[in-house]
């Protein structure tokens, strides 16, 4: 990617401590502006030329798998009807992308900087604004806004007396959070909604400074919505214009059901009918997790694998899960387990429901695992 450099601004952020910003001990310098040609006599181009390839080709989801993923794509809220200028997120954006001039650029940039500085989690940093042409496809420009925060305890080699010497206020591209604006959903392609926005830290710094961005909800959460809208779907074509109490019964049943954070097996629809909603689900995401819990084993695979290789049943009044495959793989832990001849399914059945296991099982905290998949437990169960 051949980026072409127009202005950037670099500002260093202090706390009194380095505690959070809700002390009043907040303060921050403008160090320095560059444009074209200085940037590229300095040693921030080193620093700064791979990050911002980085920063454009870094994949993102769109619903991600987790509300706390550290790459989002963001969208500028605007009231019905309105269009985006009535954004003021955006606006401030739009003015740095417009700046015609290093000074208009730095006294943006300085607005932006002090808003910043009003979030609830800022830590001191390297605070870099930076506007970048990508040649290969457009003639409009990226706005990158990076945040370093200062690494701690970071020491250098001084001198043949000395050894070593404190580095006061050192930054690493590790820890770089960022915003692109606009966002780039393929090579080539601008999204003038969106922006994408890069965090890898439990403080969501970026996300409270940007208070008229909103992100897409994870992807458990969509598909949970639709799950219960296939609910909701399948109990009024049942009961029609029916509005018995038994009825009400069963809708209250279905909202208990949908509000709970940890749910038993229901045992509301027959094996074709989940088949057929899971088979909807997974055609808009091929690889949409799923995972349950059958007493203290784990399972975790997709949902793909249901009625493919992951089957429920029941067997003298047990729940029962037939994993099916090609071949078991063991890791770390190694157990006698490993040396079974198994058993015909046939020879099986008969046991499953003629004795529970003793209450005082040697398992561990938190049961043991049986995953398909990605995210093996490694520890052995002993």
């Amino acid at each position: 990617m051949d980026f072409h450099l127009q202005y950037l601004s670099f500002f260093v952020i202090h706390t009194d401590g380095e505690e959070s910003a809700a002390s009043s001990g907040k303060r921050f310098k403008h160090y320095q502006t560059l444009d074209e040609d200085s940037y590229e006599d300095s040693e921030i181009q080193k620093f700064l030329d791979d990050e911002f390839k980085r920063i454009v080709k870094r994949k993102v989801e769109r619903n991600p798998n987790t509300a706390g993923a550290p790459t989002k794509i963001g969208r500028f809220m605007v009231e019905p009807g309105y269009e985006l200028g009535s954004n003021q997120n955006y606006n401030l954006f739009q003015r740095l992308r417009d700046a015609d001039s290093k000074e208009r650029f730095i006294g943006i940039a300085d607005e932006l900087v002090r808003i910043y500085m009003d979030t609830s989690a800022v830590r001191g940093g390297a605070f870099i604004i930076a506007l970048s042409k990508l040649n290969t496809y457009f003639d409009e420009p990226f706005l990158f806004l990076l945040k370093c925060d200062f690494e701690p305890k970071i020491a250098r080699i001084s001198d043949e007396r000395n050894l070593i010497s404190q580095v006061e206020m050192a930054i690493s591209a590790r820890s770089i959070k960022s915003i692109q604006y606009p966002h780039m959903p393929e090579e080539g392609m601008l999204e003038h909604w969106e922006l994408k926005i890069h965090q890898a830290s439990h403080a969501r710094y970026f996300e409270d400074f940007l208070k008229y961005v909103s992100y897409e909800k994870p992807l458990p959460e969509v598909m949970g919505e639709q799950v219960v809208e296939m609910v909701h779907q399948y109990m009024a074509d049942k009961w029609q214009e029916d509005e018995s109490t038994e009825r009400r019964e069963e809708e209250n049943a279905v909202e208990v059901w949908a509000a709970s954070e940890k749910r038993d097996l229901q045992e509301w629809w027959p094996q074709e009918q989940v088949e057929v909603a899971a088979a909807s689900l997974v055609e808009q995401k091929p690889d949409l997790p799923f995972s349950f819990k059958l007493d203290s084993v784990t399972i975790r695979g997709l949902l793909a694998d249901f009625g493919a290789s992951i089957h429920f049943a029941k067997h003298n009044g047990r729940y029962v899960v037939v994993i099916e495959g090609d071949s078991f793989q063991f890791d770390k832990g190694m157990s006698p387990v490993e040396l079974l001849q198994p058993l015909d399914l046939t020879a099986i059945m008969p046991l499953i429901g003629s004795k529970k296991p003793p209450e005082d099982a040697p398992y561990p905290a938190g049961g043991q695992e049986a995953e398909s998949g990605a995210g093996r437990n490694d520890e052995a169960p002993w």
